[in-house]
């Protein structure tokens, strides 16, 4: 469990989430939710396989879009480590709106849940090193914040949202402005209040970026031994960055040349969802 469950994104971007959702899945009705009696009823949220938890939001947004009234009590928190068969949460309410609300709430608490979890199996990978674990915006189009919220949720940190909030300085950049020193100039000039980060693709270019200055340095699939060297001319000076061909067999060893953080797009882009289930009825004893 993480110590303060990280901040969720405003619930007026939750609903929005959940009312796309919910078009398209009931679009004009429940056809065969219809076909229930409206009754008061109770189920239980079940979770198939060792996970951590994260979407309470969505899920409680999608229930409760269809039913107003719907009681939901959460046995665990975001960002809570779970074992296989633990029940995270009974709900009680109106049958119809139970069912109809099943798969969307589940879909978006098992694909937050799959980021979550897969980001702490790399957040565990580089423990007791400097590196941080961020994600990327390689993200599922319209779910960015849910996926980024779901990465915190997993211990892991957030780059940068998307284009706006950061200035980022890649090959094409650097080429287009005439240099990498250019480059910095024309960012600081324009954007002097948000942060720069800049890419390096060999150690001139890096020994470059250190004099211009910024606040981060990405070096992109870089040898084990030119990594080193840049940890070493770096010298702690500005916060180095690696992305590129990282995973969980390679993510210990990059952590300990030293490096401050490592960026990894498959948090987010394969995403491999949680196996849940939402139940009628009281929960088993």
């Amino acid at each position: 469990m993480l110590p303060h469950p990280p901040q969720a994104p405003a619930q007026e971007l939750i609903d929005a989430d959940v009312a796309r959702a919910l078009a398209e899945d009931i679009g004009s009705g429940d056809v065969t939710a219809a076909l229930l009696p409206d009754n008061d009823d109770i189920a239980y949220l079940l979770c198939k396989q060792d996970a951590v938890v994260a979407g309470r939001p969505w899920f409680d947004a999608t229930h409760r879009a269809l039913d107003p009234q719907v009681q939901i009590h959460w046995r665990v928190l975001e960002g809570d480590h779970v074992k296989a068969g633990t029940v995270l949460a009974t709900l009680a309410g109106r049958s119809r709106s139970l069912v109809s609300a099943e798969r969307t709430s589940l879909n978006f608490l098992q694909t937050l849940s799959g980021t979550a979890t897969t980001t702490a199996r790399y957040v565990a990978a580089v423990a007791g090193t400097r590196a941080r674990i961020l994600d990327t915006r390689k993200t599922l189009p319209g779910l960015r914040l849910a996926q980024k919220y779901a990465v915190r949720c997993g211990g892991g940190d957030n780059h940068r949202i998307g284009l706006f909030d950061t200035v980022m300085l890649k090959e094409n950049h650097i080429r287009a402005a005439g240099s990498l020193t250019a480059a910095v100039q024309a960012a600081r000039a324009q954007q002097p209040r948000l942060p720069l980060v800049v890419e390096v693709e060999d150690l001139a270019q890096l020994e470059e970026a250190l004099v211009a200055g910024c606040e981060r340095i990405l070096i992109d699939d870089f040898s084990p031994a030119m990594r080193r060297d840049a940890v070493r001319i770096a010298a702690g000076r500005i916060p180095l960055e690696v992305s590129g061909s990282v995973d969980l067999t390679s993510l210990r060893s990059i952590a300990e040349d030293g490096v401050d953080c490592i960026s990894i797009g498959g948090l987010t882009k394969h995403v491999q969802a949680i196996d849940l289930s939402l139940k009628l009825g009281p929960p088993p004893a």
